[in-house]
């Protein structure tokens, strides 16, 4: 009876248990029974509402099998679980798919490799599906957890540890697959998830072998050498999968992970594969994207201003991967932004090294000191190239706005300079900042091109550049010729003229020029003047080198070929012959070394501007003077002066003339149409400037000395003031023939200069008088305009400090003409 009763009970068993029971044979290396599964699935896509039924029974019986360690039919429930997913395709597969997670999640939480491998297979398998209508209340924030982990495995077996991380990294890949494209899962680029997802991936990428690296060859990607899967590669390509689907307001949820994640696993120092990362981001990322990465690194370099200068360097260079992939497209607002940030941990670094070079200087340790200040050097290049390179790259019309912006931080003696405060630093700090700006610029003008001069270089810019030029450092000098040069020559001729030589054959070099516009022959006429008396003051330093007087013949040359009309040609001959009687004056005692490479300077550029006008008198006339100098003075040509064991004279023979370049020669060859050889007899005077005005007034404590004797002394007396009388003096001021002699030849040399100079000239010559005029009256004035006395008190100076002294009325002394 009691046999009898349970076999009728088996019967009344629901018919999806009894299909499901069938799929599983008694011996589980039989393997899924095929005819069985045909009618489980048969059963499925017939009834879809018993879908969830199904799951349910089969999450129940894999979790008994997983308790019981009855590992293969565990591998028959997942494969069935498998095939029915693929069947079954329509809105009642959603219960069924939340008894299939569940059962992953057991599978994942085992302990067993295999299972493991086998849930994320399956939850692979899922991802792939493309379901009908979204999900609104899955998540997967325990798939995020247990695949990173997985990423993360440290198993004792090589094999094993590669077959559960790659498994970890499908399984992240799959999360991303079946999430991105789910706006109802944006929750997945929340940070406690990235957080998970991109240091799994990267750590992946950065735990793996050269070999594992780069592959094979023949390897398929992602494969090892074995036909094994490679983590690192994998990780790579689903990293890049993340970015490529990150949304705009993701991408910082995306990055900072990554900075994170080299923070902990100190990586900027050595820094290859920090930029190995970046450069995929900006490769990943929507080109429209790119600024975000760019300002999260410009905030993560803000946050380790206090680092080593090593990590700082590291992170200076992956800003330049970035931004040299991001020039290449679309930078948005972020351009100054890159600039100003650069520049301000530029200006740390600097105060960084100037206060160790402070401290070591009173400390015993060198070697150390000397360390840090080297490693203070190399984030400054670092700086230096990131700002050259993005600025090279740039457009020339923003490129113009980033010459302008840095010129706006150079500290400029004279000028108030209100983006760097270099008080702190002084003047070594303020130099270092100083060179490296222009050094920056040099990179960022290089292969400028503009069409106008007048473009390139405005007043903003020219001005501060030029009060640069006539420090007394040569290294500053240099580098701003070197900017001029980039920004004038426009036709790639700077290659050609190499060194400071006498040119044989200008023709021979090919050079390349075209007709002066209107718009740089007005450029000229405004600025002309300018530019050429920077370059005769720069001839006058003393500490001028070899590569000085190359740049600055190199500077007339291009100015020559790019800029000069028969007008700019006049002045530059004058410019040379002004350049050549100031060396035989010698009125301010310069070294014989430098008059004589002021001589070769002139030499080298006659003979080329000779050839470059094509006039064969002048020609002649240049080779004679060259021949000469080759016999009897070679120490005034450039292939000579510049060598190290050249014999210099103690003095040079003005009276030599043959040795030196003739005006009035020059005239002669330069007299007929297109040229007005006329000009050349008025001697060329280099413009009077507001630095001229500068340097010329007096300072604070001469100007209260000078007030201090004012108010103090007493007026001398009539007697002291009156000429004594002699017959010489009588018959001096008979004899009057002499005095008009010479007033009627000052008046006839200004009619003359005014008839025949430039007009640039004469403004300037007005302008300079005018100046010096306002100069002393605002002298006069400050020192003679005061309060009058009153009893209440009197203020009077004494060791700079105002003193408030009472002065009765009956004391007051008043002038004589006061008194009635």
């Amino acid at each position: 009876m009691p046999a009898g009763v349970c076999g009728c009970c088996g019967p009344l068993r629901p018919r999806y248990k009894r299909l499901v029971d069938n799929i599983f044979p008694e011996d589980p290396k039989d393997g899924l029974s095929k005819s069985d599964m045909e009618k489980l699935t048969f059963y499925a896509v017939s009834a879809p509402e018993k879908l969830d039924r199904i799951g349910s029974y089969l999450a129940e019986r894999l979790s008994r099998d997983v308790v019981r360690h009855r590992y293969g039919y565990v591998v028959i429930a997942m494969e069935a679980l498998d095939q029915l997913l693929m069947a079954c395709h329509s809105q009642s597969i959603k219960p069924f798919v939340e008894s299939f997670l569940h059962m992953v999640a057991k599978l994942l939480e085992s302990r067993e490799p295999d299972l493991q491998v086998l849930g994320t297979n399956s939850f692979v398998k899922f991802a792939n599906i493309e379901e009908d209508t979204p999900s609104y209340h899955r998540r997967y924030d325990f798939f995020v957890s247990q695949f990173s982990a997985m990423c993360h495995s440290m198993h004792d077996e090589p094999e094993t540890r590669t077959r559960i991380r790659v498994a970890g990294i499908k399984g992240l890949q799959g999360v991303v697959r079946k999430t991105v494209n789910d706006e109802l899962q944006a929750i997945i680029w929340e940070p406690q998830h990235m957080d998970k997802l991109i240091p799994s991936m990267l750590f992946n990428m950065q735990d793996s072998d050269d070999l594992d690296r780069a592959g094979h060859p023949g390897t398929p990607s992602g494969a090892g050498p074995d036909g094994e899967e490679n983590p690192a590669s994998l990780a790579e390509s689903c990293f890049r999968e993340l970015l490529g689907r990150a949304a705009y307001g993701n991408m910082n949820n995306a990055v900072r992970p990554v900075l994170v994640h080299l923070d902990n696993h100190h990586l900027w120092d050595p820094n290859e594969f920090a930029v190995s990362c970046f450069r995929i981001i900006m490769y990943s990322i929507q080109a429209q994207h790119s600024h975000h990465v760019i300002q999260q690194v410009l905030n993560h370099l803000d946050n380790h201003k206090k680092t080593t200068p090593r990590v700082r360097a590291g992170i200076v260079q992956v800003l330049l991967e970035t931004v040299a992939i991001a020039a290449k497209g679309s930078v948005g607002p972020t351009v100054l932004e890159v600039f100003n940030t650069l520049l301000k941990h530029l200006r740390m670094s600097v105060d960084f090294e100037m206060g160790d070079s402070s401290r070591r200087s009173s400390c015993v340790s060198v070697s150390s000191g000397r360390g840090k200040e080297s490693e203070e050097r190399i984030v400054q290049n670092a700086i230096i190239q990131t700002i050259g390179f993005f600025g090279g790259n740039l457009p020339d019309y923003q490129r113009a706005e980033v010459m302008m912006f840095i010129m706006g931080k150079v500290p400029v003696y004279g000028t108030p300079c209100h983006s760097l405060d270099t008080g702190k630093i002084g003047h070594q700090g303020t130099k270092r900042i100083q060179a490296m700006l222009l050094s920056s610029l040099i990179m960022v003008t290089s292969g400028f091109k503009s069409k106008s001069m007048a473009a390139a270089l405005p007043p903003p810019f020219l001005d501060p550049l030029f009060s640069i030029s006539l420090m007394e450092d040569s290294e500053l000098r240099q580098l701003v010729l070197e900017i001029l040069l980039n920004i004038i020559d426009r036709h790639d001729n700077r290659a050609k003229l190499r060194g400071i030589r006498i040119i044989p054959n200008v023709a021979a070099l090919k050079i390349k020029r075209e007709k002066i516009s209107k718009q740089d022959v007005a450029f000229m006429k405004k600025h002309g003047q300018q530019l050429y008396r920077h370059i005769y003051l720069g001839c006058k330093e003393e500490d001028n080198v070899q590569k000085n007087f190359e740049l600055l013949f190199t500077s007339l040359a291009i100015l020559t070929i790019e800029l000069a009309n028969e007008e700019v040609v006049i002045d530059l001959i004058r410019l040379a012959i002004a350049l050549q009687e100031m060396v035989l004056a010698n009125e301010e005692n310069m070294p014989m070394s430098i008059r004589c490479g002021v001589m070769a300077l002139v030499a080298a550029y006659l003979n080329f501007l000779s050839q470059m006008i094509a006039n064969p008198p002048f020609c002649q006339h240049v080779s004679k003077v060259v021949e000469l100098r080759n016999m009897d003075a070679p120490y005034l040509l450039p292939e000579h002066v510049f060598r190290d064991k050249c014999v210099l004279p103690e003095s040079l023979d003005k009276e030599d003339r043959l040795l030196y370049f003739q005006v009035s020669d020059m005239a002669e060859c330069l007299a007929g149409p297109g040229y007005n050889a006329e000009r050349l007899s008025i001697p060329y005077v280099p413009q009077v400037t507001d630095e001229d005005r500068l340097s010329r007034r007096k300072s604070i404590v001469d100007t209260i000395s000078l007030q201090v004797d004012i108010m103090t002394n007493n007026l001398p007396d009539k007697s002291q003031l009156a000429e004594e009388i002699t017959f010489e003096t009588l018959k001096k001021a008979i004899d009057t023939t002499g005095v008009e002699e010479q007033e009627r030849e000052k008046r006839r040399q200004v009619i003359e200069k005014f008839q025949k100079a430039p007009f640039e000239e004469i403004a300037a010559h007005c302008e300079s008088k005018a100046n010096m005029l306002h100069d002393r009256l605002a002298q006069i004035f400050e020192l003679t305009i005061r309060p009058p006395p009153s009893p209440s008190g009197v203020v009077s100076i004494s060791a700079g400090h105002t003193q408030h002294q009472s002065v009765p009325v009956y004391e007051m002394k008043f002038p004589d003409l006061c008194v009635y």
